[in-house]
């Protein structure tokens, strides 16, 4: 059985030059980000650039996907939560195609990399952090003491709210990174079995029939549990961008 572990290795592709004593290599993370990008762009500007009033299929899923991020800001966030629309939708449609390419043949799942959760969890954070304060002033501390709390356990409120919003990156980039890692490291044990039992003879192909089943309903499962992350990692973002529009509970 193969090292279950072995398809989140990094590979180096290539140097692009070193700063100082560092070397910037560009690896198969870096190629794969790269055609997430291009796969993005390609989807919304090719079929987009007819404008035609009558829509193509491509022109369709283009434009219901503008709509499905825009009412997705608008139920979490309100009117005011578009102008972080750009930013959301990047976001929702960058881990969408890094986590659908991981599941292709010979792909390589860049959400199964924590430190690449992390910054995209850091980016949201930080952005509540600046334009709560940018646009609130120092009323964005009122995110931390909720109104209507008796004096007495307003101390231990105002406590839990604070470690609450500084716990948002972990749990905001651990659960996306949790979620790819566990689910393909599940796909490679039972594809395992499936070589492993195959190498018996009759019987042992006969028996590799049920991880074969199981494999293929797991690889279904996870295309649904790719789209269901993006969503929920698009979601909490409009939460989180909706407490730096209104931090008063």
């Amino acid at each position: 059985m193969g090292d279950p572990i072995h398809q989140f290795q990094l590979k180096h592709l290539f140097s692009l030059g070193h700063i100082g004593p560092y070397e910037i290599v560009f690896t198969n993370s870096s190629l794969f980000m790269l055609i997430a990008l291009l796969a993005t762009a390609a989807l919304m500007l090719i079929p987009t650039r007819s404008r035609a009033m009558i829509p193509s299929r491509i022109q369709s899923v283009a434009e219901i996907s503008y709509e499905f991020v825009a009412n997705t800001i608008r139920s979490t966030a309100g009117k005011e939560g578009m102008k972080f629309f750009p930013l959301v939708f990047s976001l929702f449609f960058f881990v969408l195609m890094v986590n659908f390419l991981g599941l292709l043949p010979y792909g390589f799942t860049v959400t199964s990399h924590i430190i690449v959760t992390v910054a995209l969890a850091m980016l949201v954070f930080l952005t509540v952090i600046v334009y709560g304060f940018y646009k609130n002033g120092l009323k964005f501390f009122k995110l931390f003491v909720p109104s209507g709390i008796p004096i007495i356990i307003l101390p231990l409120i105002v406590f839990i709210e604070v470690l609450s919003f500084f716990s948002r990156p972990i749990s905001h980039s651990v659960r996306l990174f949790a979620n790819m890692l566990a689910g393909h490291i599940t796909l490679k044990v039972f594809a395992g079995f499936i070589v492993m039992l195959s190498a018996l003879g009759i019987g042992g192909i006969i028996g590799a029939i049920l991880p074969l089943a199981l494999v293929v309903a797991l690889t279904a499962l996870e295309f649904l549990v790719a789209f269901l992350q993006a969503y929920v990692f698009a979601i909490l973002t409009c939460i989180y961008l909706n407490d730096a529009i209104h931090p008063g509970h």
